[in-house]
């Protein structure tokens, strides 16, 4: 059934006012059990990974758009002019869903048949993290593990930018931080830690042992990889630059790094 909107102030959308504040949402969607999928395309990927619908919010154009979707959660539908009020942006792509979130696995859970894996470290920007899903899901990485200062992968525009993504590739926050990273190694990982340290070797000279089951740290833009976190991995490694350029945005690191890491999987 369709419920039509007109008051912006309709209690019943409580879970999509003000997705532009960022520190509101990031404080309240977790705890909350929720998040957000913006445009169908996301929404339907959510649905296609299991994820439960809270409810729908849609222009009310559209909603022959999703007719189709399974569940009884309601449906909201409004003109664009309340949909902006509700949310704080114009709504361009049309639809919007909440979403109950899942418990998160534990790390162990998630690597125990993973033969690549990310591991992030203070990556703190929303727009670099579904970026780097969106890349780990494309070429090959197993699971990503992100350390507890990690910004969050269900958040709106991480959803977004990942194309929904996220849902594709299994992830767990890993604690303690660094010294979680003994784990992978007891689990049989070399741990690389991408770094532009000019002394680092070349992620293409790596030897096959060293290649057959990975886990490459990356950190956040600016200040990389922390000491200690360095000190916890096994092999440095270095993406060869040229024109003296010193290092890349994490997400195109991330994503050269998965594709030579995983450039001879038979499955490619």
């Amino acid at each position: 059934m369709i419920h039509e909107i007109t008051d912006p102030d309709d209690e019943r959308l409580g879970d999509y006012h003000a997705l532009t504040d960022l520190e509101l949402r990031t404080k309240w969607e977790p705890p909350n059990g929720l998040f957000i999928a913006e445009g169908e395309l996301v929404l339907r990927r959510a649905l296609r990974a299991g994820y439960r619908p809270r409810s729908y919010l849609i222009d009310a154009k559209r909603t022959g758009q999703i007719a189709d979707l399974p569940g009884d959660a309601p449906v909201y539908a409004a003109v664009p002019a309340v949909l902006e009020k509700v949310t704080g942006f114009h709504v361009h792509r049309g639809v919007l869903a909440s979403f109950h979130r899942r418990p998160l696995p534990s790390a162990l859970e998630v690597v125990e048949t993973a033969r690549r894996v990310a591991v992030l470290e203070d990556v703190n920007n929303h727009t670099n993290i579904g970026a780097v899903f969106r890349g780990a899901a494309a070429l090959g990485i197993d699971a990503v593990l992100l350390s507890p200062t990690c910004a969050d992968p269900l958040y709106r525009r991480s959803v977004r930018v990942s194309m929904g993504e996220v849902f594709a590739v299994p992830y767990a926050t890993l604690e303690p931080w660094p010294s979680g990273l003994q784990t992978l190694r007891d689990a049989g990982f070399t741990v690389l830690a991408l770094t532009p340290d000019p002394g680092a070797v070349a992620l293409q000279r790596l030897s096959p042992a060293q290649r057959e089951r990975t886990a490459l740290l990356l950190g956040a833009e600016g200040p990389g990889l922390s000491k200690h976190a360095m000190a916890a991995s096994d092999i440095p490694v270095k993406i060869p630059m040229r024109r003296n350029v010193d290092s890349l945005n994490v997400a195109a690191a991330a994503a050269v790094a998965f594709w030579e890491l995983g450039r001879d999987d038979p499955e490619i």
